[in-house]
């Protein structure tokens, strides 16, 4: 059975990168009735944190992503990386590094390991040249039992090299030359990233790992890691990497909460169409379909249509309006029109109720009511805080009126002031109070009156909702309903 996992380190939020790592292999083992797994990398223990990994364990849950195993902790395994690395020295595979720590910058090993490769390289030597790689065994053992502190290498050949067939960018392969002998354990017997992530995908039986492409030159490192354990080697798909709008990394440092799954969640993203804009960063359905269901993204989605192209996250850091990528705003908006009352009302209750605007009435004698309403301010809406934003004023009667609106639809027809509350007059006589009686008064009214019934129609719109723009306005007097309309048709609010 094919087995995928995911495996993030919990020392921040989770990032819209990773979340799309998640995705992509969620997608694959629920297209192959394969196995999604979940492994939480937490040996950085001055970073690692357990409201990150709450974070996680939120931001899959939201996206609808479920893994099928318990959760793997990383730092639980230690006692069996340690294990491998000292069986890899057992069988000559491995040697002890007995190079004093003061030597060694353990703060930027990676770099003082690209600097060394990088000299020996113009220099043309070896840098297999470690004193300690050829140490006879008897002097290491001793050495070791002395409580001589070492770390733990693996021996690389001086010839050959590593090669492998990803399933994404094909046929990829590096020089053993190029590849220094690779630390396992650190001096304090800790173990290094490369050997916990090899024993625990063999112990969790991982057939397959997709994962950004930054990591190719861990994965040449690994197969000499599985090579050396004697076990199958999996199989590798690397993503492409999703970009700043500048081409740099997108990071958490540079750019802050636009990258953080978390962000969106706050924001009134829709789950499913956050997640169908993520499936799309780097990966096209044979059709060129984007408003997909999960069942069809699941379906459709492979391996192979992933793209080696790096995607682009497009969004102006300082122009509220464009804070996030085009496309996920026009995608969360079409969500919000197009869903289901059953799977729309569920959310809107939730913001209405984190900002003091739920009614328990609206999941009784006004649920039908409620639902209506829902149905006619949705189709202008691009999030789910424009419930209790935009259409605050249909949930309550303490709402604002935008400048603009009142400076367009109000202001610019000084008649208006006397004009509507005399509308109201004419309305408040009207039974039944519908969105067609209400629309046959209020233009006989205006041609009474010598105006254009545009003129009345906008300067209502703003005395009800406070805003420019809206659904028909006659649609929006009977969802008001004639008291609240006639009410706030007087209250004179924008002239005080």
């Amino acid at each position: 059975m094919i087995r995928v996992r995911f495996a993030p380190s919990p020392t921040g939020y989770l990032h819209i990168g990773a979340a799309r790592s998640a995705l992509f292999n969620w997608l694959f083992a629920r297209k192959v009735g394969g196995k999604f797994l979940l492994r939480i990398e937490d040996t950085d223990l001055q970073r690692s944190t357990d409201e990150s990994t709450r974070s996680i364990i939120e931001g899959l849950e939201w996206l609808g992503l479920d893994y099928d195993e318990d959760i793997v902790f990383q730092s639980a395994n230690a006692p069996q990386h340690r294990a491998a690395a000292n069986r890899l020295v057992a069988e000559g595979k491995a040697y002890r590094d007995f190079t004093p720590k003061e030597k060694r910058d353990d703060a930027s090993i990676k770099q003082g390991i690209a600097d060394r490769a990088r000299a020996q390289s113009t220099e043309g030597s070896d840098h297999r040249s470690n004193p300690y790689r050829d140490l006879p065994r008897e002097e290491s053992d001793r050495r070791a039992a002395a409580g001589e502190p070492f770390a733990v290498r693996l021996k690389v050949a001086h010839e050959g090299k590593t090669s492998f067939e990803d399933i994404v960018y094909g046929a990829q392969e590096r020089n053993y030359s190029e590849i220094e002998d690779l630390a396992l354990l650190r001096s304090d017997g800790h173990p290094l990233y490369n050997l916990s992530v090899v024993i625990d995908d063999i112990e969790m039986g991982i057939t397959h790992v997709i994962r950004g492409q930054d990591h190719i030159t861990n994965t040449h490192k690994q197969i000499l890691l599985y090579d050396a354990l004697g076990t199958p080697v999996p199989k590798f798909a690397h993503l492409p990497l999703i970009l700043a709008p500048n081409k740099g990394k997108l990071s958490k440092r540079k750019h802050g909460e636009v990258v953080s799954l978390t962000t969106y969640r706050e924001r009134g993203f829709v789950p499913a169409a956050f997640r169908n804009f993520l499936a799309l960063l780097g990966w096209s359905p044979p059709d060129t379909k984007e408003i997909m269901k999960l069942e069809e993204l699941t379906q459709e989605f492979s391996l192979e249509g992933i793209g080696r192209a790096n995607a682009i996250f497009n969004f102006q850091e300082n122009d509220p309006r464009h804070w996030t990528d085009d496309k996920a705003l026009w995608m969360n908006a079409e969500y919000i029109r197009t869903i289901s009352r059953d799977q729309l009302l569920p959310m809107v209750k939730a913001e209405l109720r984190a900002n003091k605007l739920w009614r328990e009435e609206y999941e009784d004698e006004d649920r039908e009511w409620f639902a209506k309403t829902v149905d006619l301010i949705r189709q202008r809406f691009h999030t789910l805080k424009d419930f209790s934003s935009q259409g605050r004023a249909y949930f309550s009667d303490d709402f604002d009126f935008e400048d603009a609106a009142v400076n367009k639809n109000l202001k610019k027809g000084p008649r208006l002031k006397e004009l509507l509350p005399a509308l109201a007059d004419r309305l408040e006589e009207m039974d039944p109070f519908t969105a067609e009686t209400s629309e046959a008064a209020l233009r006989q009214y205006a041609e009474e009156q010598g105006v254009k019934a545009g003129l009345l129609i906008n300067g209502s719109r703003t005395m009800l909702t406070g805003q420019a723009v809206g659904p028909s306005m006659f649609e929006v007097f009977a969802i008001l309903g004639k008291d609240r309309s006639v009410t706030r048709l007087r209250s004179g609010v924008p002239w005080f």
